[in-house]
């Protein structure tokens, strides 16, 4: 396999500046040039899904291998799915209307990857960025450095053999917050995924950024569906990977009347319904003086039991914690990194979104919110009332937020939460947005006549 070539005294002006130089030659790569080369990426990691996702518990001691796997070959598919057909060399799109559009590289990318999706973050990124002719270079997390080393080689190797430089992805190796910055400062546009802190750094680095917000995903079950159906999956959605994922669901809000009925397709589910007394032990325990316990981030549902001192059965999957209040009333109700889900009741839609609203408003505002119902007028309600760039309807959110086989919203592992979670976008985040566009502008046979419509509209 091709050497890195850097150690961790190499600097990160040196990185960039080889980046730079391996960009400046790649921009003038073909779409076939392109597409094969983006093709080759995806295929080496669902080639290698399930060595990889050992490789990321291994190292960072977070998630599981059978879920990581799964992930590492459903984003590879995805992705490549989604890129195939796109055009991002040359003349990307004419119009009747005078106007053609032509793709341009922006440069060298800075991905600041997180802890927590050791790999599918460079993965992704990695795509996106070669897919519009740019270079990256890998700010990873310290815990998830040797993810980033084998990721980085791989790609290095792949890239060499379609006859490009392989400076084309590059990464620190020695991460450290001082050389992220230097990065962020030194590229020129950032991807920040991980914690606020970092992407609040992005954004102040002077570069144009795209960052993410935090998860608090609210699940709303509404009245008169299939409540057996709709608990396996959110059952599914909160342990995915040990509860990591920030599009996985976080709270259950559901109807009063069925509140018994629904925890007990929960325990059907491998659900264990804690006490009174035993969801104020895992307040204290996994949020003590109000902030999430890190050792229990990414842990099984058996750790968090041992380390709240709960007896629960082998079979368990999740522990549902049952409140009463919303918002920063109960510290349950923010985001939880491990299999724990809080359960909240609701009189009428109303009271559903207040409790919704309230939880996103202590945190994770702009993310996502899952509703299960099949009422429409119903569904509209709550994408019109929340503060959400993504309302899931029916679906596992871990695996649906982020673009999936059941939807057609795109793939990605960077989920931008608007205004409202102080990112640039409320989108996806995916190829289009690494990517320069010059308009060429041709003159209209006649001009356009505009006298008379400001009458016509004072008129209606």
């Amino acid at each position: 396999m091709t050497d890195l070539k850097v150690n961790e005294n190499e600097t990160v002006s040196e990185l960039v500046e080889r980046a730079r130089l391996a960009q400046e030659k790649f921009q003038f790569a073909t779409q076939e040039q392109v597409d094969r080369l983006v093709r080759s990426i995806c295929k080496a990691v669902y080639d290698q899904a399930e060595h990889l996702a050992e490789m990321a518990v291994d190292e960072t001691h977070l998630g599981n291998v059978e879920d990581k796997t799964s992930k590492n070959r459903t984003k590879a598919l995805l992705i490549w799915d989604s890129l195939k057909d796109k055009k991002t060399v040359g003349i990307i799109r004419e119009d009747v209307e005078g106007i053609v559009e032509l793709a341009k590289p922006v440069g060298v990318v800075a991905g600041i990857c997180p802890t927590t999706n050791a790999i599918v973050t460079p993965f992704a990124n990695a795509a996106f960025a070669l897919k519009t002719r740019n270079a990256i270079i890998f700010s990873p997390h310290p815990s998830a450095k040797k993810c980033a080393l084998y990721c980085t080689n791989l790609f290095r190797k792949i890239i060499l053999e379609h006859g490009a430089d392989p400076d084309l992805v590059l990464t620190i190796t020695a991460p450290s917050l001082d050389k992220t910055d230097e990065l962020m400062s030194r590229c020129d546009v950032v991807v920040a995924t991980g914690g606020m802190g970092m992407v609040k750094a992005a954004y102040s680095s002077g570069r144009p950024a795209f960052g993410v917000g935090a998860g608090n995903v609210q699940c709303i079950v509404d009245r008169d569906i299939d409540y057996e159906e709709a608990v396996k999956k959110i059952v599914a959605g909160r342990i995915f990977d040990n509860g990591i994922i920030c599009s996985g669901e976080q709270m259950a809000i559901i109807p009063t009347e069925k509140k018994e009925e629904i925890l007990h397709y929960m325990e059907v589910a491998h659900t264990y319904v804690a006490s009174e007394e035993e969801t104020q032990r895992l307040r204290d325990v996994l949020f003590p003086q109000g902030k999430i316990n890190k050792k229990a981030v990414g842990q099984n549902v058996h750790t968090i039991a041992r380390m709240a001192d709960l007896m629960i059965p082998e079979d368990t999957k999740m522990i549902a914690a049952c409140v009463t209040k919303s918002g920063k009333a109960d510290v349950l109700c923010k985001e939880k990194m491990f299999p724990v889900i809080g359960v909240i009741t609701y009189h009428d839609l109303e009271e559903a979104i207040t409790i919704a609203y309230d939880n996103l408003q202590n945190e994770g505002i702009g993310h996502s919110v899952v509703f299960h119902s099949q009422n429409d007028a119903h569904i509209q309600q709550v994408a019109l009332r929340l503060p959400v760039s993504r309302l899931i309807v029916n679906q596992s959110s871990s695996g649906a937020a982020g673009g999936s086989l059941y939807n057609h919203l795109t793939p990605t592992t960077t989920l931008g939460c608007g205004s409202w979670g102080n990112n640039s976008i409320s989108d996806n985040f995916t190829y289009k947005y690494l990517m320069n566009i010059t308009r060429i502008a041709y003159p209209l046979r006649e001009p356009r006549r505009l006298e008379d419509r400001l009458d016509e509209q004072e008129a209606v």
